[in-house]
């Protein structure tokens, strides 16, 4: 008899226990989240900052229409194959409602066709890529950042009123880099008929041997730069080619180099009078920017990055996405991100019924130094929205559904 009740009580925990965690089930909502973490902290760090502030900030308010919001993180190492592993098993085992991350390119990508293929929600937060939205477009993919096209749209009208005529370009021998130098040098071209392109460096990312890179730009003798490096490449390149002067009386425009991340490193080796797309957090006075970075100032002790923001608003749009929804069906999903506007610290920007892409915009502006650390000035804010081609052009770009 006191087996039987012992069995019997070991029977009714085990199903009480198990309706315990169903009912928990129900009353969470998780998003998967990838990223290059381990690849690329000086990024990915403020990142996760970003959407950990997100995350508390939502369950705060009450969560996704009552349910707790639940990030569960994974670490790709920069390789699309473990991307792809990492997604499968947060979409087979952890059962996300969607997926959420990603920063290099070649990633993003990888990460975009496993969710075209298995028919989940990815809400892209940095890969750059156009294709992402266009040439490898898909229904299940939205992205957050703007892309290069935009980047490159906003830098290309301030270059095209250099008298420079000679360029030459530097950038990353990855998918990244590869769509940065074409978007730029199409729309450079098309602003200036004529400006010759005298010279294309291609290092390989995070591997950089800088000394032989600005040996061959100096010899190619251009009057102007286009650098796409970041991150350790990046100072590795200004470093040398200040050493050897390439920088002397010549223009430089550059993709990411505003962005605290890469432009702090520098400290007094910053180039001034750069061309720069970045994020100048000490002179943005928006009612949204003053919340969110007394938030995170309050949180963390420290300053933002574009990470930061990124995350930050990587989380913040998905929980949006998920209220309206009141699903987690990807129809109901896309349905939902498809025109929907939120807010951000940057101020409301909206997801693209046609390609997916948000109108969230960036900063311009040009390098200087001050007290021995590179900042931005002459900054201005460009929306998103005004450096994007039209529906007819994208039309051709995407892919039919």
């Amino acid at each position: 008899m006191r087996r039987s009740r012992y069995f019997l009580g070991a029977g009714l925990a085990i199903m009480f226990g198990g309706m315990a965690n169903a009912a928990m089930a129900q009353s969470e909502i998780k998003i998967g989240e990838i990223n290059s973490y381990s690849l690329l902290p000086a990024f990915t760090d403020p990142y996760r900052k970003g959407w950990q502030l997100a995350v508390e900030e939502v369950n705060a308010a009450g969560g996704i229409n009552g349910k707790k919001l639940v990030v569960i993180s994974k670490d790709d190492g920069g390789k699309p194959a473990d991307a792809q592993t990492a997604a499968n098993e947060l979409v087979s085992s952890e059962k996300v409602a969607m997926l959420a991350g990603t920063f290099l390119s070649n990633i993003g990508l990888a990460v975009s066709d496993f969710a075209n293929q298995k028919k989940v929600f990815f809400l892209a937060a940095e890969p750059l890529t156009d294709a992402i939205t266009w040439s490898k477009g898909n229904r299940y993919t939205f992205r957050l950042r703007p892309s290069n096209y935009m980047q490159a749209a906003m830098l290309a009208e301030e270059a095209a009123k250099l008298p420079a005529k000679r360029w030459a370009t530097i950038a990353p021998n990855y998918e990244y880099g590869q769509s940065a130098v074409g978007v730029f040098k199409k729309l450079m071209s098309e602003k200036r008929p004529d400006i010759q392109w005298v010279d294309e460096q291609w290092p390989p990312f995070g591997k950089i041997d800088a000394g032989p890179v600005v040996q061959a730009l100096a010899a190619a003798n251009p009057e102007a730069i286009l650098n796409v490096t970041f991150g350790a490449d990046l100072v590795k390149f200004v470093r040398e080619g200040n050493t050897r002067g390439l920088f002397k009386d010549r223009a430089v425009v550059s993709f990411l180099t505003g962005e605290p991340e890469y432009l702090d490193p520098l400290k007094e080796e910053t180039p001034e009078g750069w061309i720069v797309t970045g994020y100048p957090w000490y002179s943005i006075k928006t009612a949204e920017h003053d919340a969110f970075l007394k938030a995170y100032q309050a949180k963390y002790n420290d300053y933002p990055r574009l990470g930061s923001i990124v995350g930050y608003e990587t989380i913040k749009s998905a929980a949006a996405i998920l209220a309206k929804a009141n699903s987690d069906d990807p129809e109901k999903l896309i349905a939902a991100a498809e025109g929907l506007s939120v807010p951000s610290p940057f101020g409301e920007i909206t997801f693209r019924k046609i390609d997916h892409q948000s109108t969230l915009g960036a900063f311009t502006g040009k390098t200087a130094l001050k007290d021995g650390k590179g900042i931005m000035v002459d900054t201005a804010y460009r929306k998103g929205a005004d450096y994007l081609p039209s529906d007819a052009e994208v039309e051709k770009m995407r892919p039919k559904e």
